[in-house]
């Protein structure tokens, strides 16, 4: 073997080495770090929750039946106040919007008469038109809103569309009414 191809061989095994060690160190910090990112997220849940339902003391979980791995996922909560009584239901729900899915948070009264509120948790809607869904100006509107009101102004509700971004706004509301109408049919 000639100097140069024993030169090939060796950079070759130290690029394989340093590969090898790169991708076991990657291994070893990702289950842990899962872990965590799991943790933060459900905290971040929890304080969402408890500013669209700031009565509740507790929120239990309603989940779906089992998938093939046996894990349940959760439909939604039930807000109980320190008595155990139901005064709210509080939920996630994604919708496609106009550019991806737009997950938002929602919590409707016990009777399924009035959204106490929203927030959007993540979207990718455009710049300075559809991403307006996160602003106080949007989100404000769906306090104390009755139910038979919860759609867009120009179909009769009390829902002012961002200027240029219907689909956006429609998106919002529609994925609103879909899981308060789960929620209530689950609940009847």
């Amino acid at each position: 073997m000639s100097e140069s191809n024993k030169e090939t061989v060796v950079i070759i095994g130290k690029l394989f080495l340093i590969s090898a060690i790169a991708a076991l160190l990657l291994a070893v910090t990702y289950i842990p770090t899962q872990a965590q990112l799991e943790e933060n997220i459900i905290a971040a849940q929890k304080v969402i929750l408890a500013n669209l339902v700031p009565g509740a003391d507790n929120f239990d979980p309603v989940e779906g039946p089992a998938n093939d791995a046996g894990e349940r996922e959760v439909l939604y909560y039930r807000a109980v106040d320190g008595s155990g009584n139901i005064i709210a239901y509080a939920f996630f729900q994604q919708q496609q919007g106009s550019q991806s899915r737009i997950v938002v948070a929602g919590a409707v009264d016990s009777s399924f008469s009035t959204v106490l509120g929203m927030d959007v948790l993540s979207h990718e809607e455009t710049p300075g038109l559809g991403a307006k869904i996160t602003t106080p100006a949007f989100k404000d509107q769906f306090r104390g809103v009755p139910m038979e009101q919860l759609s867009l102004s120009r179909s009769g509700g009390s829902i002012d569309a961002i200027t240029g971004a219907t689909v956006s706004s429609q998106a919002v509301v529609s994925a609103l009414n879909t899981k308060i109408n789960q929620i209530k049919a689950a609940e009847a």
